[in-house]
């Protein structure tokens, strides 16, 4: 009985194509016939074993081969059983059976049926219903994609802002303000973000120009009347740092227009009165009505002491020092104020007391009322003193003196805290 193509290679039926390719190898240099002097023994061995490889090493001849050896194995096992049969028959009845009927199978099939032809391809045609469907998948996909960024970018932007909020309370203003530019990098119309960025720049960094930008954008974005007042309110600020008086003044103009209990709008127009129109009127009433809505009293000490520099310069010396003493109420180690005080009873011929006020001021660290002091206390003979020398001291004294440049450099402006939410509190803890 002849060998199969696995019994040539040695391997089962069931072999992998990689047990067929080594039993091919291992063969083949075997029986090549360069190995045993050109045997025909093993040229032959040589070329079944190839032959052998050739139907099981491509997957379609081997599944033609296999099936093969499924139909060969069903046919002699129907020729065994019938040849089984036969011999029982026989024995039972005692007369030979009929030859068994050939086993009948399709007649072969003619050449045009066998000839080999390509098969054309239909042209594929999109109908509108197809059409409409891929729009709609499209659309879908790119609703899913933008409503995806949308609520990355709200959830980052939100996240970032409470941890600049969380920075900004505990005056790490490098951090905050980090935050707050992260935030607006994800959602660049962030009111709050915008704000207390703004703030950062104008109140800490004096970055006048860039919290200038930071203001506007946030006032687009605003609808709160109070809001709004306030915002004018630092950009009229950020002008007058700029040396920018009608751009401040219309942005106090506009903050008071919202909201004319603003107590920091009517300063700040009340300062461009004072001193750079020098309008001491308009000044007073500016800082009278602020200090009718004032709370904090650093605000309430700004109004009365520039109240009290305008109504000195309108020599009413009475309303001036009344001022001054109420802002020693509130700030009792205040050089500045012992100063003004000075030149207040100085105006008014109290020169004790002016040098005593004086004399104050430098205690209190005051540098400016040095000079004052040694002009008016330090008062030398004036038998010693040539006619030109007494002359120059009774223009000095006679000059009433301008302290709005000292006023003015000693003005600080402080950044409050804003109120933490609630669940920020212990996030920096927890940290």
């Amino acid at each position: 009985m002849s060998q199969n193509h696995y019994q040539v290679l040695g391997v089962s039926a069931t072999a992998s194509a990689s047990e067929i390719k080594l039993a091919y190898k291992r063969l083949a240099i075997q029986y090549h016939p360069d190995k045993h002097r050109g045997s025909t023994l093993y040229e032959d061995l040589f070329k079944a074993v190839a032959a052998a490889y050739h139907v099981l090493g491509e997957p379609n001849r081997r599944a033609q081969y296999d099936y093969q050896l499924r139909a060969a194995a069903r046919r002699a096992e129907e020729i065994r059983r019938q040849q089984q049969y036969r011999a029982q028959s026989q024995h039972l009845y005692g007369v030979p059976m009929p030859p068994p009927a050939p086993l009948r199978t399709r007649r072969p099939a003619g050449a045009a049926e066998r000839s080999y032809h390509n098969i054309p391809r239909k042209r594929v045609k999109f109908t509108r219903r197809d059409y409409w469907l891929l729009g709609l998948l499209l659309l879908g996909l790119l609703l899913f994609v933008a409503s995806v960024k949308v609520t990355m970018d709200y959830v980052t932007a939100n996240s970032n802002y409470d941890d600049g909020i969380e920075a900004y309370s505990h005056g790490e203003w490098s951090t905050a303000h980090s935050y707050f530019t992260e935030t607006l990098e994800f959602k660049p119309q962030h009111l709050r973000a915008l704000q207390r960025r703004a703030e950062i720049s104008h109140l800490i960094y004096h970055e006048y120009e860039g919290a200038q930008r930071d203001y506007r954008a946030a006032l687009q974005q605003s609808t709160e009347a109070q809001q709004q007042a306030m915002l004018w309110w630092r950009l009229g600020q950020c002008h007058a740092a700029l040396h920018q008086p009608d751009s401040a003044q219309l942005a106090f103009e506009q903050a008071l227009s919202l909201d004319s209990t603003l107590a920091g709008a009517r300063l700040g127009r009340g300062e461009d009165l004072l001193f750079v129109k020098r309008r001491y009127t308009g000044a007073v009433r500016d800082f009278t009505v602020g200090l009718r809505y004032a709370k904090q009293p650093a605000m309430i000490a700004r109004l009365l002491l520039y109240r009290g520099l305008a109504q000195y310069k309108l020599r009413d010396f009475g309303a001036a020092r009344a001022d001054y003493w109420q802002v020693l109420t509130l700030t009792p180690r205040s050089g500045q104020v012992y100063f003004l005080l000075g030149r207040v009873a100085q105006q008014e011929g109290a020169l004790p007391d002016a040098c005593e006020y004086f004399h104050r001021a430098i205690v209190q660290g005051y540098l400016f009322a040095q000079t004052a002091h040694q002009e008016a206390c330090c008062t030398p003979d004036t038998s010693e003193m040539t006619p030109r020398m007494r002359a120059r001291r009774r223009a000095k004294l006679a000059v009433p003196p301008d302290s709005t440049v000292e006023l003015r450099s000693a003005s600080v402006q402080t950044l409050q805290s804003p109120r933490i939410p609630a669940g920020l509190a212990n996030r920096r803890v927890a940290r």
